[in-house]
């Protein structure tokens, strides 16, 4: 369920700064595939790639988790 949940939200994050999966993957320096993944809640992310998402929004990660 924290998987979906974080996926979701991260997914309404990137549409909000108007961006593609494939632009916003290649900011941070992540596979788009990897990615959509994550975004659908198929992945057990990392810590690593958690604090690569939140400085992708230029967020903390406290911010990132907000609302779940």
């Amino acid at each position: 369920m924290i998987k979906e949940k974080l996926g979701y939200r991260i997914r309404e994050l990137r549409k909000q700064a108007n961006m593609s999966q494939e632009s916003f993957a290649l900011s941070i320096d992540m596979d788009r595939t990897y990615l959509a993944s994550v975004e659908r809640g198929k992945r057990n992310i990392s810590l690593e790639n958690i604090y690569k998402i939140a400085n992708g929004f230029h967020i903390s990660i406290e911010e990132l988790f907000k609302g779940m």
